[in-house]
């Protein structure tokens, strides 16, 4: 494959992923997203937005990309995983950023009973590292990947690499349901 200079994905979407939308969709969408990180907060408004506008013309997927600045990043990306095997993950993953400020260890496990999960294994899966490796395998995916930081969008798996705003991710997706590649 010839080198076209655009930064792709490195690590395709696969049943490992969590997934919102048709797997037919035209336009498939990866973030990589730290839960305690203010400009995926902001981002988070705006690809709901996209899911709605869209329909089942956008796939949706969240990788966590936890920061070591962000001192709770960690124990929420874990969380949700905990979340995932109980089949909660979107559900933990809103409410994670609908209360972005506040994701301390007593604040997840309130919000997991809030789901009708198990908090006290929760409590111990943190405690453990049970989710730490999936979230260090989701976070190198996107070292791989070369993401700059986050929130980080690939658009049929290329770096979507515009202000994260509703009308350039508009703009790009009608480009793409139009044309059906970047290129």
């Amino acid at each position: 494959m010839e080198d076209d200079g655009l930064t792709r994905l490195a690590v395709p979407v696969g049943p490992d992923d969590h997934v919102r939308g048709p797997s037919g969709a035209p336009v498939t969408l990866v973030e990589y997203g730290d839960f305690e990180c203010p400009y995926c907060g902001i981002a988070y408004g705006v690809v709901k937005a996209l899911e709605q506008h869209y329909g089942d013309r956008l796939r949706v997927v969240f990788r966590s990309f936890p920061l070591a600045m962000h001192p709770h990043a960690e124990a929420a990306a874990e969380a949700v995983e905990f979340a995932a095997d109980a089949g909660k993950f979107w559900e933990l993953h809103d409410m994670l950023f609908e209360h972005q400020r506040a994701l301390d260890v007593r604040h997840l496990l309130g919000y997991a009973r809030d789901l009708g999960l198990d908090s006290d294994a929760l409590a111990n899966a943190l405690r453990d590292g049970t989710y730490a490796g999936i979230v260090a395998e989701r976070k190198e995916s996107g070292e791989a990947s070369g993401i700059p930081g986050t929130p980080a969008f690939f658009l049929n798996d290329v770096l979507f690499e515009e202000e994260a705003t509703l009308a350039n991710f508009s703009q790009a997706i009608d480009y793409l349901l139009e044309h059906g590649s970047i290129a």
